[in-house]
């Protein structure tokens, strides 16, 4: 295998050979050897450079998926700092100690720039405190610099260990033992400045320091028609500033990678010029300054100088407020709990991959996976970018960001300059297409983001945008509206559903009456945003066309739902913002239990069938297991559960515990029940408390990224639908007709491929009857939901944690 293929290869902690460690009589030889070759390998975990939100959940996963494996886990604390002393900074960790720290923010095991790691004696100290442990497997967590220090001391090693033996600092036999180096790199950085990875862990905790800013900040400015600079972290990246310009409606943004052409005041003030002539009304501008914005000659732009440009020339009152800080605080988000877990199991099956002529890689994500590259070729694109900077080639910058950033520039260009068609401005001379947008299903947190996304793009490129309130019974009694950009402000952050919605099918409603409607209605194209019912209106919509010509028209389905059941949709709109939600209140009834000591929450989420949101927020809160309909379990599993939890509490020293449920789990072994018989059978040993937390978790507010993906779901959803609608004839003002089954389709923003998916094909990977798709990508997690809920002797000596399957 050549070295891209080994290091790109995506081989996660979701393959079968976590399972077959959990199935020891299964092993194969390959497998039995590389068990009995790991048994007592050690392993050192450090965080180093600026801390990020998340890092702690990659230490627990790295420490108890390294247990499992058999292996001795070590904490070099106050990073290379702490490598270079030796002594108590180097500990072993327990499981025990990497208990309750999920969650946190910042590092438990502290970070620190070390200047004495740069010179050559300060590495062959490092080097020999690390020989004195028995520590050859390293995993880095920092920024690039930190990375690059790393992969630098590999390369370097072997002639340290000479060095050391020269010097009588070893004996001779430590050459053999201690020849090679392994490393493995993770980014924890809010920059999101790596190249090779779409999201570095702590961004999005940082992203949502700021959205909570932002709409604290946007309640004083609207009051006071008002308008506020915000300076945002992120070096020499305009990442965070980029995202949150769309996920925050902003005015403006200023950012290294984009600098405005010409004159950036008198461009903003033009902007600001523009926006009121074409009649868009706002109380309060919000703009965003990168801390390493500049012009495109390289002169720095700081938020006193746009404040300055503005209440001179535009007469505006205008207040500066820097973050700061505050961007690295508070606790991780359930997405970077998520990604740091996935990312810290992932490197430690690396190391055990890894032989002495394996080049040291660092764990990305890309797009939805878990992926290894090569380090030293990552980290020389990310130092690319810097010349290219200095160089003032920002095209390529930007191309060097990756997809994700010339992305987010395109959706945030189209935004934040709505300027309606011409065709809209002089109606009459040429057919005008109408295009609906509609909520079927429970509300979903970002739905309302879809929304504004949608009527973006339908104004600029000539298109008349409609929303169809209160779902289909809205569409059959005329509760049809046509909408302008100013009718969706600050639609983005809004909760639940403002069209309002429905669980009502069109096949429930009535295909014939709503084939009527459709027509009468003159609309072209259908966007139906929404979950299951949604899938399944579209699909009932799609066999009327046999019968109802007034549906020959291009639908597409925008997954938006808490319960994320949708065929073909990997992570659909509102269940981030859920799974927050969750994490939040875990969080507190956890911080409730080590008060009272020795106390075990039982846990009611929702989902519908699908154990998805059980799973995940299962993983991102630290739970003991998670219960779901695909996975049957009895009266005896809830049993063994009790008496792991005993054993833990006994044993790991760890005093509360966490069971969640899925909703509908199982129709006999109910929250309740389940909370009746822990209180039963351990109440010599712990108390038992539950909760069913029932709506909240659709949420107040949208989380970052599920307003992230609204809009982005809403302007890809239009432009595939303006596409379908010329290919059909709309250029030349003909009546639209499609019979084609292609043009009825679930949005590729959610499935995470390039293309929409047709609903015909969908359907035979649909189980109707449970309203689920037949194949869940996230089934493969509950392998490492297991490995890190339990200690390694428990599982050693009691297996049937796996025996739900």
């Amino acid at each position: 295998m050549n070295e891209d293929a080994l290091i790109k290869r995506r081989v996660s902690f979701e393959a079968e050979k976590f399972k077959n460690f959990l199935r020891k009589d299964s092993l194969g030889d390959d497998e039995a050897n590389i068990s009995v070759h790991w048994q007592g390998q050690k392993i050192g975990v450090f965080t180093s450079g600026g801390d990020a939100q998340g890092m702690n959940a990659a230490v627990r996963a790295i420490v108890r998926v390294g247990m499992f494996l058999g292996c001795k886990v070590f904490y070099i604390k106050e990073g290379y700092q702490g490598m270079v002393d030796g002594g108590d900074n180097i500990q072993e960790a327990t499981w025990q100690s990497s208990s309750n720290i999920i969650n946190v923010g910042g590092t438990v095991i502290g970070s620190a720039r070390c200047m004495d790691f740069k010179e050559r004696w300060g590495r062959l100290k490092a080097a020999q405190n690390l020989i004195y442990w028995g520590i050859t497997n390293l995993i880095a967590i920092g920024g690039d610099g930190s990375l690059t220090g790393a992969n630098c001391f590999r390369l370097e090693w072997p002639s340290l260990v000479r060095e050391l033996v020269d010097k009588d600092m070893i004996s001779k036999d430590k050459i053999a033992q201690c020849s090679h180096l392994n490393i493995v790199g993770l980014v924890g950085s809010i920059d999101n400045d790596f190249c090779g990875t779409d999201m570095t862990i702590g961004v999005d905790s940082a992203l949502h320091r700021i959205q909570e800013a932002v709409d604290s900040i946007m309640t004083t400015a609207v009051s006071h028609k008002r308008g506020f600079v915000l300076e945002i972290m992120g070096r020499n990246c305009g990442y965070l500033p980029l995202a949150a310009g769309i996920s925050s409606e902003a005015t403006a943004i200023f950012i290294p990678e984009d600098p405005p052409v010409g004159d950036w005041r008198q461009a903003l003030c033009d902007q600001m010029t523009e926006k009121s002539k074409s009649g868009e009304v706002r109380r309060t501008h919000i703009i965003l300054v990168a801390e390493g914005a500049i012009d495109r000659e390289g002169n720095a732009i700081k938020c006193y100088d746009v404040q300055k440009v503005l209440t001179d020339q535009m007469k505006m009152d205008v207040r500066v407020t820097v973050l700061g800080h505050v961007q690295r605080g508070g606790n991780a988000s359930a997405f970077d709990r998520l990604l740091a877990t996935r990312m810290g199991a992932e490197a430690v099956l690396a190391l055990m991959d890894a032989t002495p002529t394996t080049p040291a890689c660092v764990i990305c994500l890309d797009g939805s996976d878990i992926v290894r590259r090569h380090l030293l070729n990552a980290v020389q694109k990310t130092k690319k970018v810097v010349e290219l900077m200095g160089e003032r080639r920002f095209e390529d910058v930007v191309q060097l960001r990756g997809r994700q950033t010339a992305k987010y520039l395109s959706i945030y260009s189209s935004m934040v300059k709505v300027i309606p068609h011409p065709l809209l401005l002089t109606p009459g001379k040429k057919k005008i297409y109408r295009i609906a947008l509609i909520h079927v299903g429970h509300p979903a947190c970002g739905m309302n983001a879809v929304a504004r996304g949608f009527v973006s793009i339908c104004i600029s490129r000539g298109y008349e945008p409609l929303f169809i309130y209160n779902s289909w019974e809205g569409l059959i009694t005329h509760q049809v509206k046509k909408m302008s950009w100013n009718d969706v402000h600050h639609w983005t952050s809004a909760g639940g559903s403002l069209l309002g919605t429905s669980t009502k099918t069109a096949g429930e409603i009535g295909i014939s009456i709503l084939s009527s409607s459709l027509r009468q209605k003159d609309i072209s194209g259908l966007i139906i945003v929404g979950g299951f019912e949604a899938f399944q209106s579209a699909f009932e919509l799609l066999k009327g066309r046999e019968n109802y010509p007034e549906l020959n028209i291009p639908m597409i389905v925008v997954p938006a739902t808490i319960s994320n059941n949708v065929p073909g949709c990997y992570m659909s709109i509102g269940c981030d913002t859920a799974i927050n939600q969750i994490c939040k209140a875990c969080d507190e009834l956890k911080q409730s239990a080590f008060s009272i000591q020795k106390c075990v929450f039982v846990v009611e989420v929702g989902g519908d069938n699908c154990g998805c949101l059980a799973t995940l927020s299962g993983i991102a809160s630290g739970s003991d297991c998670a219960f779901i309909k695909e996975e049957p379990f009895t009266v005896r599993d809830i049993q063994s559960i009790c008496k792991k939890l005993m054993d833990k509490q006994e044993h790991s020293g760890v005093r509360q515990g966490l069971i969640i449920r899925n909703e509908n789990a199982n129709p006999n072994l109910t929250t309740d029940f389940i909370y009746r018989l822990l209180s039963k059978e351990g109440k010599d040993s712990f108390q038992t408390r539950q909760a069913v937390l029932g709506h909240t978790q659709e949420g107040y507010k949208a989380s970052p990224y599920d307003r992230i993906a609204g809009i982005k779901a809403g302007c890809l959803a239009t432009e595939w639908m303006i596409h379908t609608l010329e290919m059909c004839g709309a250029k030349d003002g003909a009546q639209i007709v499609t019979d084609s089954s292609s043009t009825v389709v679930v949005s590729p923003i959610a499935t995470g491929l390039n293309e929409p998916v047709p609903v015909s094909e969908l359907v035979h990977q649909t189980d109707f009857e449970n309203r689920l798709p037949k194949v869940q990508w996230w089934m493969k997690l509950r392998t490492l939901l297991d490995i890190l809920s339990w200690p390694m002797e428990q599982q050693n000596s009691k297996p049937a944690i796996n025996s739900f399957k």
